[in-house]
This record gives C-alpha cells, sequence and structure tokens, in this order.
C-alpha cells in the first residue's frame, strides 16, 4: 500500500472543509425574512416635545426672541412661584427647543431612550447646556415619556466682537443619550388567535409567494397564504400559540430570494444613474454627439468719422461660435448581465449626463429591458 504523505493528507483535509464551507453559504441572493418585512402593528412611534434648555455660555437665544421670554416667565411662575414679566427675562444661557424620540415597540414603563434635540430659535449653540424635563407627547397628545439631562453636542460656535466667528459641525443639535423616560405603554398585545399580518417593504407578487411557500414549508402545514403582493397572512398554529415569540423569531429568520424588478434611476440633476442585477440590452446601434454653443459679447468703442458732427458711443458685438463632435455609430450587443451591461455603455466613451440621455432614448426604442425612475 502507498503512504500517503503528511503534506498531502493536509491539503486534503483543507481541500474538504473549503467545500463543506461552499456548501454550507447560502445563496447571495436571499434575505431574511426580518429584512424584507415587518410585523404589521409592531412599530415604533414618534414622539415630540417642546422646551428649555439651561446652562449654554451665552450662547443660547437673544433678546430679541419672545417665545424664549415667555417660556422661562411661565416656567418660574407656575412652577416655582415666582412672577416676572417676559420683558424682564435678560439672560441668554437659555435656548428653546424641540425634543423628539421614537417610542419602540413593546417599551415598559421605566425604560429609558435617547431624545434627540434641536435649537427652535435663533440661539447659536446648544453646547454645554442641559434639558429641563420635557413632556414627550404622541399624535393624540398623550404623554407618553419624559426627557431631560445634560446634553451632548458635536459641534461648537464661537463669535468675536467684531462679528466674526468660527464653528465646527452642528453646534444646535445635541442628543441625551438614555434622556428619555417611558411613563406610558402603548398597549399592544400580540394576539394568537389571530392571523400574523407580514407586510412587505416592496410589495411583490413574486416575493409574497415564495414566503408563503416557505412559511408553509418551514411549519409543515399550510398556514400562509398572501392575499395581495403586499402582506402574507399566517394563520397560528394551535401548537405555537403559547409561544409566539419564538414562532416569529423561527419565521423571520427565514432566508427568502426576494425577486425585484429590473429598474434604472436616473437623477439628472447630478447625472448619477444607478442599475439593478435584473437590467438587461438588447441589440441595438447608438449614435451621440455633443453640440456646443458658445456665445461671446464684447463692449466695444465707436468714433465717429472727421467733420461729420457723430459723438462717440458704446456699441455691443455678439458672436456666436457653434461646434459639434462628431458621433460614431457604435453597436452594444445582447447584455443579459449587469457586468456586461456596464461594460458596452462603457465602450461608448461618454460621460454620465450624456449616458442619461442614452438610457432614455434605449428605453423609447424598446432596447432597454428595465423601468426608469427619473428624480
Amino acid at each position: 500500500m502507498r503512504r500517503i504523505s503528511p503534506s498531502l493528507r493536509r491539503s486534503a483535509l483543507v481541500l474538504a472543509a473549503l467545500c463543506a464551507l461552499f456548501v454550507l453559504i447560502p445563496d447571495a441572493r436571499a434575505e431574511r425574512l426580518k429584512d424584507l418585512s415587518s410585523i404589521r402593528g409592531i412599530a415604533s412611534n414618534p414622539l415630540v416635545g417642546y422646551g428649555l434648555v439651561v446652562g449654554l455660555a451665552g450662547t443660547g437665544d437673544n433678546l430679541q426672541s419672545a417665545q424664549t421670554q415667555q417660556m422661562v416667565a411661565n416656567l418660574l411662575g407656575r412652577r416655582f412661584g415666582t412672577i416676572i414679566t417676559p420683558q424682564q427675562i435678560k439672560a441668554k444661557n437659555v435656548a428653546v427647543v424641540m425634543v423628539t424620540t421614537r417610542l419602540p415597540p413593546f417599551a415598559r414603563i421605566g425604560s429609558r431612550i435617547d431624545v434627540t434635540v434641536s435649537s427652535a430659535s435663533n440661539a447659536k449653540s446648544l453646547f454645554g447646556g442641559t434639558l429641563l424635563p420635557t413632556a414627550l407627547k404622541g399624535g393624540n397628545g398623550e404623554t407618553f415619556a419624559w426627557g431631560e439631562g445634560p446634553l451632548m453636542v458635536g459641534g461648537w460656535a464661537a463669535d468675536g466682537s467684531s462679528g466674526s466667528g468660527v464653528s465646527k459641525n452642528h453646534p444646535t443639535v445635541g442628543q441625551v443619550p438614555e434622556g428619555g423616560l417611558i411613563a406610558k405603554e402603548l398597549g399592544f398585545k400580540l394576539a394568537a388567535d389571530k392571523p400574523l399580518t407580514i407586510a412587505l417593504d416592496r410589495p411583490d407578487f413574486t416575493t409574497a409567494a415564495r414566503v408563503a411557500e416557505a412559511i408553509n414549508g418551514r411549519l409543515d402545514a399550510v398556514v400562509a397564504y398572501a392575499p395581495d403582493p403586499g402582506t402574507v397572512l399566517v394563520n397560528v398554529p394551535k401548537s405555537k400559540r403559547r409561544d409566539l415569540v419564538r414562532l416569529i423569531a423561527t419565521l423571520e429568520n427565514l432566508q427568502i430570494e426576494a425577486d425585484q424588478n429590473a429598474r434604472v434611476v436616473i437623477n439628472e440633476k447630478t447625472g448619477t444613474v444607478v442599475m439593478g442585477a435584473n437590467v438587461e440590452v438588447m441589440p441595438c446601434a447608438i449614435s451621440h454627439g455633443a453640440l456646443t454653443v458658445q456665445v461671446d459679447e464684447r463692449a466695444e468703442v465707436s468714433q465717429p468719422g472727421a467733420l461729420s458732427g457723430g459723438s462717440t458711443a458704446k456699441a455691443q458685438r455678439s458672436e456666436v461660435t457653434i461646434s459639434e463632435d462628431s458621433g460614431d455609430l457604435a453597436v452594444l450587443e445582447h447584455a443579459p448581465t449587469l457586468g456586461e451591461v456596464v461594460g458596452g455603455l462603457n465602450s461608448l466613451g461618454v460621460s454620465p449626463r450624456d449616458l442619461v440621455a442614452i438610457l432614455l432614448a434605449m428605453k423609447q426604442a424598446g432596447a432597454l429591458r428595465a423601468e426608469i425612475e427619473v428624480q
């Protein structure tokens, strides 16, 4: 029997391990269901509040801000019993701000969330300020959280006495990490006796059908169906009704190959062109030339002839130059893949802005198999 050398044995083991790894790697186009959809009813809700930031080093709202003066006077009168008129407020270390955050689903009373604080008047910087307790309300006007605490601002601003100044980043917006305290819950509960509604982020008939098939295959029962391209309904099996969390965790980690329409997105303002993977170009011939029109305006002085009795006058002279680049006829072969499409279009040697006009003309001629979205 022939003896196998240790180095050859190690090479064979490495090759076998690589083959096993490639077998275990899922399809590159497959995505988790949780990245393609959401469970209807499970969503965050925006909250907003109107409050005051104090402790600013002279960078708050100036004396022309009537709302700041009124808010400070109301705060001192209602909470601390100090009666003062708004016109008596002279401090520049206070700023009126808008406080925003999002209430996560299933957030419980006592949990903390981050809040964002933005200047609502003419403050120059919120650096070093502290947010006073502010009620954060939902769209129905109810208070769901309270925000307060020292701000973290990623910028600063400084002014000189002559009116000059310098600033870094955006000093009028900051955050209070975990500065929001949940005071009221949304009250949403998962209902085991009702179907789970899976809402696709991008409605598509093929994707919805694949999601329903994957769920039925995973649960080994026909419990999922798609009534429309953006919704998949899942009837909860009786054996899973006591553990909906585990069921949803199983479903949202299913690997789904999402189908996408062939689409080309064009931004004519910037000349940006973005193509999807399914874009296909049919054989066509393209000729593209550039027309340049240059207008040169010059002011000249017109001198009258000797003894003519005329006077010197200004005259405007215009020169118009028109040039057109010759466009050679180029043939694009059938390009079924994105790489071949890009290679064929690059062979034309045109600029991105010219490429926008070419793609639109190809679509009208039926040579571009894709939807075109112009921004």
